[in-house]
């Protein structure tokens, strides 16, 4: 069977990455060209201070630019994106993130099952020698769902369920990504956005997957280094876990859950002198009322498509199809 290409709709969020959308635009554009598809770059720029919109209105003026008028966080910048998308296919492209040439090549096959949801690829560190983002196998840890270990298949004819697409390099059915309005902005300004969607999408009867052939390297910015050296990066990423759980567990479990998070989790960082984790749940108390209504905007958005997965699910649908396979372990 011949796979029909789709059309891509790019979507490029940037931050002050003027430097790196000058080195990697154009291998992105060459991937693209090579492919010999239909698709347009939308950029939305983030308000940056460092000539990135001056960058690409003077040197790419057929991609598409949107500027926001503050700075807004990760989620809310891919929204404008995915809002005026109009290809069949929209990618979520870093700024940070060079593809090989062939990098499309082996994904379109995915497309053609109507309940594919998404596809991404092998994230690989600069140097070649690692790979950072793979399949994602999930997992509780007491009542906790997390999904941080990696595998893929040794067998590259065998398809790969992933618990969430990175939002590095997700390529995704633009009708499903629109009906799910996008990222949810309750995680901004950054973190955990691209699992929620996941889960989000799995929980629709929706199939995520992971191409191993497909590859492409991670850029590490000096800037996020920096940012990375105060509490609030630390502060954030454990208020976005909280509020990922809280969204997503149900019943006896998120009570469980609850539990822990104000025992062994809290008590646990005070002994360590983390004492930002206060802060950190604190805020997660002050988003009660938006993680109810992502918790409500899920349900409705089920009764629509008439499914009742939950969690369980993922975790079956990815137990069971890794059964009796090759699996690599990372």
């Amino acid at each position: 069977m011949v796979n029909r290409k789709n059309s891509i709709s790019v979507i490029l969020p940037n931050f002050n990455g003027k430097h790196l959308m000058e080195m990697y635009i154009p291998v992105t554009i060459e991937a693209l060209n090579f492919s010999s598809i239909d698709y347009e770059i939308i950029v939305v720029d983030d308000c940056s201070t460092d000539g990135s919109s001056q960058f690409i209105e003077q040197y790419y003026p057929q991609l598409i630019l949107i500027k926001n008028a503050v700075n807004s966080g990760f989620s809310y910048t891919c929204n404008q994106g995915i809002a005026i998308a109009s290809k069949e296919l929209v990618f979520l492209l870093n700024s940070d993130v060079k593809l090989t040439k062939t990098y499309f090549e082996e994904q379109f096959k995915y497309f053609d099952c109507d309940n594919t949801f998404g596809v991404m690829g092998r994230i690989m560190n600069f140097d070649g020698k690692k790979i950072e983002d793979a399949a994602r196998f999930p997992s509780y840890k007491g009542s906790k769902f997390k999904a941080n270990t990696f595998y893929y298949l040794e067998n590259e004819n065998e398809r790969a369920l992933t618990c969430y697409l990175s939002g590095a390099n997700a390529l995704i059915n633009r009708e499903k990504l629109q009906l799910l309005k996008g990222f949810d902005e309750i995680y901004t300004p950054f973190y955990f956005e691209d699992f929620d969607l996941g889960l989000r999408a799995w929980k629709m009867g929706w199939s995520l997957y992971y191409e191993h052939q497909s590859i492409c390297y991670h850029h590490v910015s000096s800037s996020t280094n920096m940012v990375n050296a105060s509490n609030f990066v630390q502060i954030t990423y454990n208020r976005n876990s909280f509020i990922l759980q809280s969204i997503h567990l149900n019943g006896f479990i998120r009570k469980m859950w609850y539990l822990q998070l104000f025992t062994i989790i809290l008590i646990g960082h005070l002994i360590k002198g983390d004492f930002w984790i206060l802060k950190s749940i604190g805020t997660f108390l002050h988003k009660k009322c938006e993680i109810t209504q992502s918790r409500d905007n899920i349900h409705s958005l089920q009764q629509k498509l008439q499914v009742k997965h939950g969690l369980h699910h993922i975790l079956s649908a990815i137990t069971l199809s890794i059964k009796d396979k090759k699996v690599k372990w990372l």
